[in-house]
């Protein structure tokens, strides 16, 4: 395969509060995947995600708790980096928007865009809490949605249907600090000419053919309708400032400058590892493929909003693909970390491993439609895929050469049906994860571990171990190769528990760079280890869940 260059892009999460499964299933197990899968065939990463700080959200939460908005920042940039490490999720960079050289890079961006014509001055109308006595941002409008009729919409977006608002849309807007309806007054604000661009992006979304088909429904219905100027400032104190004279009470609004983070992210990652110029390769070159890795309700914002950034600036990629997740429902609602529905990241690591939760969520990931996260299939799914079909198979195969003080010769079983359906298996899981469909893929591994057991079971090693040794041989190798194949395939996924059972099988190559050793009839030096799963039980699950 010829090795390119790929960029991924996380979603920044919101630095202001715990980070939820929905997260994890929404964009960012995926793509750990998805990178894994890309480096272990030889290809170019850089992997870019960070802490959203400017947002709404933040402030929210600063004034309900009392602290500064950096204060909240700070706590959860901190909780959310350990939080992906703990899941075996690693980024390149983790950058954050409140960087110096963030704000920098944002408002180079809007003079730009300014000078080109797709920013202009204008005003809107916006709602003022008099009680309070300023413009309130839309996150501090809450009501019911005028689509879906959920009862808690923001002003910004609704979280049910996923539908983006104004506070105005609402039926009976409340502001959440002080309960009153609010007045809507006009003020001046900056806005992106997302309406001037729309030939272009409807063009550009018509060669997106290979798109999931939920994402590429959800941008051309929202593009049907047509596309409108957008407000890009708002009145607050905490954000980016505008890089104007006359605007101190005003920011740059942050599904504007948050957007402008992927590429402070490559920026920073390329000037510490000493190649300032590297972000532009991944950036300019037009051979690069850019990935972002979004949950549904940032569709809007990645398939038109930041192409329409890129376009009106200019000279950069634009997203190879999109390939964004519908919602993880707990019992049918939505995780949400704001309503506290559902479980964190972190109460659930205290629970299980990481590579269970990896493995569980992976099987259940919500990749065309929404999915529902359940305890009870965990433990059944952990203990039936892991331990049975997979931990099972390598302690039969490693017990019984450690039994019998075996050492297998290499023996060339590429002429061999299972070996040959091994291959397959493998080539499949590749074409699966270079189309980004990380539960197939999945699918395709579980399928050759039922396989692989059918064939141990039918080699009879038990029987042949007494009787005929050259073809003990043969069939033990046989099954450390496809074991090797269920190995490879596995990493992505459970990586821990993966280079725990490739040490055990003793493999005489990196696990996470290559695979044409696959390939290769070379030795295993077996040892008999300890194999990383144990059954988990629901009781025990849910009391660690419950202290």
């Amino acid at each position: 395969m010829v090795q390119i260059r790929i960029l991924v892009n996380c979603a920044l999460p919101y630095a202001n509060g715990p980070l939820h499964i929905g997260h994890i299933a929404g964009a960012y197990l995926g793509a750990d995947v998805f990178v894994r899968y890309n480096r272990l065939i030889g290809n170019e990463v850089l992997y870019v995600s960070g802490s959203d700080e400017y947002g709404t959200p933040i402030t929210v939460r600063a004034e309900k708790e009392g602290r500064s908005p950096k204060e909240i920042a700070d706590i959860y940039y901190e909780e959310h980096l350990r939080t992906f490490e703990n899941l075996n999720i690693n980024f390149d960079i983790f950058m954050r928007t409140t960087w110096p050289e963030h704000s920098e890079n944002a408002q180079e961006f809007f003079l730009k865009l300014l000078n080109e014509g797709y920013i202009e001055k204008g005003t809107m109308i916006a709602p003022f809490c008099r009680k309070i006595g300023r413009f309130m941002p839309d996150r501090y409008i809450e009501g019911t949605c005028p689509y879906c009729h959920y009862p808690k919409a923001r002003g910004d977006q609704c979280d049910n249907c996923g539908r983006t608002l104004d506070p105005q849309d609402l039926i009976d807007p409340k502001c959440i600090l002080s309960g009153e309806t609010p007045e809507f007054r006009e003020t001046e604000h900056f806005f992106l000419r997302l309406d001037l661009l729309e030939e272009k992006l409807k063009s550009w979304i018509s060669t997106k053919t290979y798109w999931k088909p939920n994402v590429l429904a959800y941008t051309q219905n929202f593009i049907s309708g047509g596309l409108k100027k957008r407000p890009i400032t708002r009145d607050i104190d905490w954000g980016v400032r505008i890089p104007l004279d006359g605007y101190d009470t005003k920011r740059i609004y942050v599904w504007f400058e948050a957007l402008i983070g992927y590429i402070t992210g490559a920026r920073e990652y390329s000037k510490r590892i000493g190649n300032p110029d590297l972000w532009k390769e991944y950036y300019f070159d037009p051979e690069v493929r850019n990935y972002y890795f979004i949950g549904k309700d940032n569709i809007p914002f990645h398939a038109l909003i930041w192409p329409a950034m890129l376009m009106g600036y200019g000279g950069f990629n634009l997203p190879y693909d999109i390939p964004a997740n519908e919602y993880l429902t707990f019992k049918g609602q939505q995780f949400s970390k704001s309503r506290g529905i559902g479980y964190s990241v972190d109460d659930l690591l205290k629970a299980v491993p990481a590579d269970y939760l990896r493995y569980y969520v992976a099987s259940i990931l919500p990749e065309t439609g929404d999915s529902d996260f359940s305890l009870e299939e965990l433990v059944s799914t952990v203990n039936s895929d892991l331990i049975d079909k997979y931990g099972n198979l390598v302690y039969r195969i490693v017990s019984f050469i450690d039994k019998y003080g075996l050492t297998l010769d290499p023996v060339d079983v590429n002429g061999d049906e299972e070996f040959q359906y091994a291959r397959r298996s493998f080539e499949s899981w590749l074409d699966d994860l270079s189309g980004v469909h990380v539960k197939r893929a999945l699918s395709r591994w579980l399928d050759l571990a039922i396989y692989a057991n059918g064939f141990f079971n039918r080699s009879e090693p038990w029987k042949t171990v007494k009787n005929d040794r050259q073809k003990l041989n043969h069939d033990l190798y046989l099954s450390l190769k496809i074991t090797e194949f269920l190995t490879v395939m596995a990493y992505p996924y459970i990586p821990s528990s993966a280079i725990k059972i490739w040490d055990i099988l003793g493999i005489p190559f990196s696990i996470d760079s290559s695979y044409s050793h696959l390939y290769e009839m070379h030795g295993f030096s077996v040892h008999r280890g300890s194999i990383p799963f144990e059954k988990i039980d629901l009781e025990a699950v849910s009391s660690k869940l419950n202290n």
